[in-house]
């Protein structure tokens, strides 16, 4: 109802005074998402988007990957201010105390609706967050959300993981000899990798991870008062100059019948313009939606060919999940690499909806993926256009809102990026197929550095899941690593060499990232949370090792079968 009072002798309607928001409890919170519901938490509030699934502009998935958990972080680093504003019509209440997070349905966590049995002393059990005896994270009294896969939502104790890594303390080769089921080999491995980031990282208790948050959100502000995350646009005036050189020498080149050194300057123009695309998927440019989308959209689909929309639904849940094999798209590459000794159990995607099958092909492929790696690399384009293809011909995006129009630009820029480029500058340009043929390869190859640089910086990080209770910032510099390289070498890799840097502040220009350097080492050594950063040759060693480890896994785990086989022994294992 509205409110009268008199303002100067007349009156005055006011809006009504908006009611306080109730206090939710775990036990709640948890009935509400057995039902189905979207609820995340966001600064102490609890927020029901079910509504807004279908039109946000960066996904679907990346919003499920935030279901039961607080959020605050990875909202606050993928999100303007007007979007966050935005998200307050979603509030339906409010919690007490530090949240505890749960593990969204999308990753395999069981919640229980609500029955008739449940009260506030249920309540009050569930809400308590306790570290068991053995280390691991648990809630006081048992619950089906904490009943998933242990080795993935949770942690085994302490005492049999230390058995299991020291079981498998001996040679591979000893190990490969007896008859064993093999997939316990690589739980072992799972478990070993587990305790090796338990005893170099700091602990995942409570308070120590709060601590982590707090003096993250403080680097946040600090690096904000030094204007960081202002756009340094002469920067992209003479990037400017670089592509305009580049798009000319393509065309002179090509009109004079020169169609190598045409590929590539073709070549090194887009992986030049990527950089911006990026920069406008983030909404690094003119931090406004729709600006930044057009921008995106003119870059990558018209110029380039590839889906803007795809690689932010895709990006997104890459810098929420980061690293994990089950849901980080940007590490599944089955059958060509396996990055996890985990890609060898044939794990689903949940980014993909699909079973990545470790079969006959991708045994031989993994192999030998330390020989193949840069190979394979030098066709990562071709991989792009088939993704973008599927996200706009499958409708992936938002059909409705605000976002929905993106879609039709984006079709209409991919039509006219193969008019251009395969009609007008191959097919009429380009006098003979095999000439056609070169310029197509050398064109597309030319772009590999980009994606060797893109996997160096996670292909050798860590795989592991440490549970629902490590912060954000702690997850994603134990998942990526920086390149340090001179500063007259920033024009090549673009400014996001610096990936740890980009993945605790998605939305910092990358033209800032190497003034923010100094002040995230310095917050890395006060948590003592490590800095990974490898200069450009020792991350491709690094990189190059971790491919050559998992493929040895791989032999492992095929001699133990073979031994199973041969032995007519074995039994089935529940992975």
């Amino acid at each position: 109802m509205a409110v009268i009072e008199l303002h100067n002798g007349h009156p005055v309607q006011l809006s009504p005074p908006k009611r306080p928001l109730p206090v939710l409890s775990r036990r709640q919170v948890e009935s509400m998402i057995a039902d189905g519901r979207l609820i995340i938490i966001l600064d102490n509030y609890v927020l029901k988007t079910d509504a807004f699934l279908k039109y946000h502009p960066g996904g679907d998935k990346a919003m499920m990957h935030m279901v039961g958990r607080d959020a605050t972080d990875e909202i606050n680093g993928l999100h303007s201010a007007e979007a966050r504003k935005m998200m307050e019509r979603y509030r339906i209440g409010t919690i007490e105390g530090c949240w505890k997070n749960f593990v969204p349905p999308i990753q395999g966590g069981k919640f229980r609706p609500a029955s008739v049995g449940d009260d506030e002393a249920e309540d009050s059990i569930n809400n308590a967050a306790a570290l068991s005896s053995d280390g691991s994270s648990r809630s006081s009294s048992p619950s089906a959300v904490f009943d998933a896969d242990e080795p993935r939502a949770g942690l085994r104790a302490r005492g049999s993981m230390a058995a299991s890594v020291s079981s498998v303390s001996s040679t591979d080769e000893q190990q490969a000899d007896k008859p064993f089921d093999g997939m316990a080999h690589l739980d072992a491995l799972t478990k070993k990798e587990i305790m090796l980031d338990l005893d170099k990282y700091p602990s995942l208790e409570p308070e120590v991870q709060g601590e982590i948050v707090h003096k993250y959100r403080l680097l946040y502000e600090k690096l904000m008062a030094e204007r960081l995350f202002d756009c340094n646009y002469y920067a992209y005036a003479i990037e400017g100059v670089r592509w305009l050189s580049l798009a000319t020498l393509t065309l002179v080149f090509l009109k004079w019948q020169w169609y190598i050194p045409s590929a590539l300057c073709l070549g090194a123009l887009w992986h030049q313009l990527v950089f911006t695309a990026h920069d406008a998927g983030h909404m690094g440019i003119t931090h406004n939606l729709h600006a930044d989308t057009v921008i995106g959209i003119i870059i990558a689909d018209f110029i380039g060919g590839l889906s803007i929309g795809w690689w932010k639904r895709n990006h997104n849940v890459h810098h929420i999940v980061t690293n994990s094999p089950e849901h980080d798209p940007d590490i599944e590459h089955l059958p060509f690499f396996a990055v996890s000794h985990r890609f060898l159990t044939s794990l689903k995607s949940t980014y993909y909806d699909h079973i990545m099958h470790y079969d006959a092909f991708a045994k031989a492929l993994i192999r030998v993926q330390h020989y193949t790696y840069y190979l394979i690399l030098l066709f990562g384009r071709f991989n792009l256009y088939r993704l973008s293809w599927m996200y706009l011909i499958l409708g992936q995006g938002p059909r409705k809102g605000p976002a929905a129009w993106h879609r039709y630009l984006e079709i209409a820029g991919t039509v006219f990026f193969w008019y251009w480029f395969g009609y007008l500058m191959v097919y009429k340009s380009i006098d003979t197929n095999f000439h056609r043929f070169i310029f197509v390869m050398i064109s597309h190859m030319v772009t590999a550095p980009l994606h060797v640089q893109i996997t160096l910086s996670h292909f050798a990080m860590s795989t592991a899941d440490l549970g629902t209770e490590e912060s954000f910032p702690q997850k994603m510099l134990r998942t990526t690593m920086d390149v340090d390289c001179p500063t007259w070498l920033d024009w090549f890799h673009g400014g996001l060499q610096f990936q740890a840097i980009h993945h605790l502040f998605p939305r910092m220009p990358r033209h800032n990232l190497r003034r923010a350097q100094r002040l995230v080492q310095e917050f890395c050594e006060d948590v003592g949370v490590p800095y990974a950063l490898y200069g450009f040759v020792d991350g491709n060693k690094e990189v190059i090792g971790r491919l050559a480890e998992v493929s040895r896994q791989a032999a492992i785990l095929r001699k133990c079968q073979g031994v199973i086989m041969t032995s007519g022994g074995g039994h089935k294992h529940s992975h």
